[in-house]
């Protein structure tokens, strides 16, 4: 399956990601205790560690951080301490944290911002998370935060000229026909297929998986979204540059953002 590369901003420079992801990494905080409760309640410390007593986690969508390290060092501090508590506290757990991204995300900038009193072993995955990255049953814990709504690449149906979803003249299914919409529909639909499906055979039985995720409420217009409202903004601001003489209109026919928010009944479908 041929996928589309979407990175974040590396480095440290003023447009980065580690610069310009405090959005995110409050709406992380937001859910902390959520998943603080479900490993609590749920995630099985007894029966399924093996016997190297080796907590094997993985962070799909992780960027370059910081947001990535204070996530994977809130699950494992919750981890230990259940393990303790239930266990034998006297037995050390050892923890394998796997990073996954795109194969052209800035690796380097995440790995020379390491926390260095981190307590984890520390493995790089580069490749698309809607596909096998993992042997089978080898994950205790998968992890994602604001990452699943980018699709793997734009719907081939947005690029045909004889198609009746031709996004001519629009960046997005926001305003557009309801045929646009639909193409985005199908595509988040099969990524999400592929995604459980790898996600199925690499956790362990009993694994646990959070998902963190940008939602739309049901039945809830996405042109009254804060999202809605800025891609209203930057197509028209796209199409004055046009009606100026400084991009080709072709350009923009041929740009559609491959992002799609999903609202709970059709996560619930496709689960």
């Amino acid at each position: 399956m041929m996928t589309g590369s979407f990175p974040m901003n590396g480095g440290y420079g003023t447009y980065s990601y580690a610069k310009n992801s405090q959005y995110q990494r409050e709406a992380s905080n937001v859910v902390k205790e959520m998943i603080n409760k479900a490993i609590t309640e749920k995630f099985d410390v007894k029966n399924k560690i093996a016997t190297s007593r080796t907590i094997r986690i993985a962070d799909l969508g992780c960027s370059v951080g910081p947001n990535t390290f204070i996530a994977m060092q809130n699950v494992i501090a919750v981890v230990e301490k259940k393990y303790y508590s239930q266990v034998l506290p006297s037995e050390k757990l050892e923890f394998q944290v796997f990073f996954n991204d795109h194969i052209s995300n800035d690796f380097n900038t995440l790995f020379t911002s390491l926390p260095v009193d981190r307590q984890y072993f520390v493995t790089g995955v580069p490749g698309s998370f809607y596909e096998l990255l993992f042997p089978s049953s080898s994950l205790h814990f998968v992890h994602s935060a604001y990452a699943l709504h980018w699709l793997s690449k734009v719907p081939e149906k947005l690029l045909d000229k004889n198609s009746p979803a031709w996004n001519k003249g629009k960046i997005h299914y926001i305003g557009a026909s309801d045929e646009v919409r639909n193409a985005y529909a199908a595509q988040f639909e099969k990524d999400m297929e592929n995604f459980l499906n790898a996600r199925s055979k690499e956790i362990i039985a009993g694994g646990m998986m959070v998902l963190i995720m940008v939602g739309l409420l049901d039945d809830f217009q996405p042109s009254e979204t804060s999202t809605g409202v800025t891609f209203n903004f930057l197509e028209s601001s796209l199409m004055d540059m046009v009606n100026g003489g400084l991009i080709n209109g072709a350009q923009v026919d041929l740009f559609n953002f491959p992002i799609y928010v999903a609202c709970p009944k059709e996560m619930t479908m496709l689960i």
